[in-house]
């Protein structure tokens, strides 16, 4: 039987994040589906419990410290543990190519844009790190939802605040995965790919179900599985 039995997800009221803990769950898993928008978090919640599913929902807002550490506290007097953490919540600030208005080259990049995005794509899932991951008692798994975007070795122009968010969230697993190496924790970043979600959009190539298929594989990761790598439908890709 697996060891892996208590996850949290973030960003969960909907697309990818909603689809994470519908799958988690279905392999027997106590979720806390958390998000900031409390009556569409408890309502799919509730959705999920009706299958038969343990899943609760928690209020969080990864940009806000007293937050993650109300939610921390939560899982604590809950269930004394945490086994896995999915840092899904994540924004796409930049002026969506061929989508909406606006520049989004470099040049034209406001300061501020980029430090939005650093907020919540970066330094949300650092503090939830720093604060859920000492929960795990030196086993579980952390995985990182970041993009292709994110890539130093096909990185293009446009888009400089998501980019470079997702490049910093990278970097974070390297860092996180090389100081927890002698622990049973595996730290991973996902490309989950170009997903149907208010996100992605409705001409994206594939469906949030088979976008969480990959963010649920390295959540469920076997004591052999690997740790600190950047991975696409189950397969490693360059950083």
């Amino acid at each position: 039987m697996s060891k892996l039995k208590i996850a949290v997800v973030s960003g969960a009221n909907r697309g990818l994040g909603l689809e994470t803990c519908r799958q988690l769950a279905a392999r027997g898993m106590t979720v806390f589906l958390t998000s900031r928008d409390r009556e569409q978090g408890e309502a799919e919640a509730a959705k999920i419990r009706k299958s038969g599913h343990d899943v609760r929902y928690h209020p969080l807002d990864v940009t806000s410290p007293e937050s993650i550490g109300e939610l921390a506290e939560h899982i604590r007097s809950q269930t004394g543990r945490l086994d896995v953490l999915v840092n899904n919540a994540g924004i796409f600030p930049d002026p969506f190519p061929g989508r909406t208005g606006g520049s989004n080259s470099v040049f034209d990049t406001d300061t501020d844009l980029i430090r939005k995005a650093m907020e919540t794509n970066t330094y949300g899932p650092l503090m939830m790190c720093q604060r859920l991951i000492p929960l795990m008692g030196g086993y579980g798994r952390v995985v990182n939802v970041s993009s292709g975007m994110g890539q130093l070795s096909e990185m293009n122009g446009c888009c400089p605040g998501y980019r470079l968010s997702k490049t910093s969230l990278n970097a974070l697993t390297r860092i996180f995965s090389e100081e927890l190496a002698d622990t049973g924790i595996k730290v991973n970043s996902v490309c989950p790919g170009w997903v149907r979600t208010d996100m992605g959009g409705r001409e994206a190539d594939i469906s949030p179900e088979e976008g969480a298929d990959g963010i649920v594989w390295l959540a469920t990761l076997p004591d052999d599985g690997p740790t600190g790598g950047f991975f696409r439908y189950r397969e490693p890709i360059p950083w």
